[in-house]
């Protein structure tokens, strides 16, 4: 978090908060990396292994209706997104990438909880595999401080 006054970055505390995490198994071996360094981060600022839920998914397109019942559940201060979407020879890409965009944000939007959005959108693996690791512990630091904002300003 930051103080909004100073600009200086707040600790990021994730003690008695409870996170849950929808990843695409599309592309699994990068969305399996982006899973593991994000709940490492989210352990490492203190979220309790007992008040993570991680569920998996087919693909990307699918990720927005987890997180919505998620969402549902009123169980969660936050929420994350992984998946991975490659670019291909077709309009395919754009599809998935904007549709999957956009549900996560609805969800969001709709019930009124942060969701870190790390559905990484690249032009091909390599670019993911240079990503994946660093976006999940970017999507647990967002859902931390996104929870924490949150709650602050309620």
């Amino acid at each position: 978090m930051q103080d909004a006054d100073k600009g200086a970055p707040l600790a990021l505390n994730g003690q008695d908060l409870r996170i849950g995490i929808v990843q695409a198994r599309f592309n699994a071996e990068i969305t399996a990396k982006l899973a593991e360094s994000c709940i490492a981060e989210l352990q490492a600022l203190g979220v309790s292994e007992r008040h993570i839920r991680h569920v998996t998914v087919p693909g990307a397109l699918e990720v927005p209706l987890a997180l919505d019942a998620l969402a549902e559940s009123d169980d969660f201060d936050a929420l994350v997104a992984l998946g991975c979407i490659i670019r291909g020879e077709t309009y395919h890409f754009e599809l998935v990438a904007n549709e999957s965009g956009a549900g996560v944000t609805r969800v969001s939007l709709d019930h009124h909880l942060p969701i870190a959005n790390a559905i990484l959108t690249v032009e091909n693996e390599a670019q993911a595999w240079a990503r994946a690791e660093e976006k999940g512990r970017d999507a647990a630091r967002v859902a931390v401080e996104m929870a924490n904002l949150l709650e602050d300003l309620s």
